[in-house]
């Protein structure tokens, strides 16, 4: 397999001096600093967990001889899907959001997992499903919008709306560009099926601070005054400086019931 990248590790991200390590494990409180007075800093803090939680989180995500991290199967319908038995998690987003590179930073602690990253942008036609040991399954959806899969809509209502072991949709949205109208689209679907979900922002190394605060407190907003569904805080997330990627492995091993104690930090 691949060796891990640097920050990959909690043990790594330790090193960095202070400043530099809480902006790559809360990504959100680094922008808190810039907020204007009187904004409400609740959604900020809402998930932050202390550093033996983000710890006993990367272990499930570590893999080892007595712990694997596999690639299961692939699926274009719901009757190949494999059996629900675990937690489960899925991931979706527009076609280019950068599903595929988050994925895989998640999974870089266990590089003989094999996450393909295209530089084709729709390059997921089908449901793909990684095992986390005897803890959770986690699911890589086709992206919508640009080169969806035809049948794209059957397939993700299908699974949205009859995994019975789906604990939390993990809503993929372009740090740089904001809500999307095809994002919109996913947000009435997991509103309409009374889905739980939480939106992360990707590739927020590519974003000017301002540009990133402006997206955050307005899709903060959307998410307060149009959804039910929605986890308040958002995740942010860089799949090249693994920015957030601790934390995400955090909440993830928290929403399928591996971490059932978060303590502040």
């Amino acid at each position: 397999g691949r060796a891990s990248p640097p920050l990959a590790a909690l043990s790594q991200v330790l090193r960095l001096e202070r400043s530099r390590r809480t902006a790559i494990v809360f990504p959100l409180q680094k922008l808190e600093r810039y907020l204007a007075p009187g904004t409400d800093t609740a959604p900020f803090r809402l998930f932050q967990p202390g550093l033996a939680a983000l710890q006993r989180a990367e272990a499930l995500f570590r893999s080892d001889p007595g712990h694997s991290i596999d690639y299961v199967s692939s699926a274009v319908r719901m009757d190949h899907a494999p059996p629900p038995a675990l937690p489960e998690v899925c991931f979706i987003g527009r076609s280019n959001v950068g599903k595929s590179s988050l994925i895989r930073a998640l999974f870089s602690l266990a590089p003989e997992v094999e996450v393909r990253v295209s530089k084709t942008p729709g390059h997921t036609k089908k449901m793909n499903f990684f095992k986390v040991g005897k803890y959770f399954t986690l699911v890589d959806m086709p992206g919508y919008g640009y080169r969806a899969p035809q049948d794209f809509v059957e397939m993700v209502e299908a699974y949205l709306q009859e995994r019975r072991n789906l604990k939390r949709t993990f809503l993929l949205v372009d740090g740089v560009v904001g809500l999307q109208k095809t994002d919109h689209i996913a947000v009435e679907m997991l509103e309409e099926f009374g889905i739980p979900y939480v939106m992360v922002l990707t590739k927020i190394d590519r974003a000017s601070r301002g540009l990133l605060l402006k997206n955050v407190l307005e899709i903060q907003e959307f998410v307060k005054e149009n959804t039910q569904g929605c986890f308040p805080q958002l995740f942010l997330v860089s799949s090249v400086e693994f920015s957030g990627v601790h934390l995400l492995r955090c909440f993830v091993a928290h929403v399928t019931g591996n971490l059932p104690t978060v303590e502040a930090s």
